[in-house]
């Protein structure tokens, strides 16, 4: 069966997402930072800060020990909404970490296990917030646009080995964490992105699921009217 790594998913977007995979037969391992209580057959709890490299290393090469690793799905990931004069450089610095760096040791580390294998599947997730260049929100733009080229320059890397990297960027999805962002805030991104009714939960897997079967490597893929 397929094996998938998921990065943050003791809840949200990386929660779902694990369930439908196990839905459909996959086997999955989550990372996450705290507990987890998804309680399945197929899936392994990781207690593991994607920003902590060594624990990064020891976690893969313990899943890697037991066999294939066909996809890995960086999710993991911080936001915080600022004007750009009033963030603190405290926030910028680990937002950076957690979701660049966060996505760059897991890359590296699978990445090294599916060069072995010649084959693999990485997707990174971005946001829409990039190619919006959006307001309040300069140091979480940042980091994301860093996890987009990392995308692109590890996609040509890994390509002979048959490795294939790509990005999947979603708009506000129905959240905890968006439901504490002001509603005229989220409708105005919503509406720029052609998805005024936004996205929910189920609509984001879908999205995830068809642009990890799809979505040629190097490819960064928006849901919405991204002009």
């Amino acid at each position: 069966m397929p094996t998938a790594l998921i990065t943050g998913s003791s809840q949200g977007l990386g929660r779902a997402l694990t369930e439908r995979l196990l839905a459909e037969g996959w086997a999955v391992h989550g990372f996450a930072r705290g507990p987890q209580d998804l309680t399945h057959a197929r899936f392994v709890a990781h207690a593991v800060d994607v920003t902590d490299e060594s624990a990064v290393r020891m976690a893969v090469a313990s899943i890697a020990a037991a066999g294939r690793l066909d996809l890995l799905v960086n999710n993991a990931g911080a936001a915080s909404l600022n004007a750009l004069l009033l963030t603190p450089g405290a926030v910028a610095e680990q937002l950076m970490r957690v979701n660049y760096l966060g996505a760059f040791h897991c890359l590296q580390a699978v990445g090294k296990v599916m060069v072995r294998q010649r084959a693999g599947r990485i997707v990174n997730l971005t946001t829409v917030a990039v190619p919006l260049s959006l307001e309040g929100e300069a140091a979480y733009v940042a980091s994301k646009a860093a996890v987009e080229a990392l995308t692109q320059v590890a996609a040509k890397e890994l390509a002979a080995a048959g490795v294939i990297v790509t990005a999947a960027g979603l708009g506000p999805v129905d959240t905890k964490l968006t439901r504490a962002v002001p509603k005229a805030a989220l409708a105005k991104i919503n509406a720029a992105i052609g998805r005024p009714e936004g996205t929910t939960m189920e609509q984001a897997v879908d999205f995830l699921l068809a642009h990890l079967r799809s979505a040629e490597t190097g490819k960064v893929e928006y849901l919405g009217q991204v002009l």
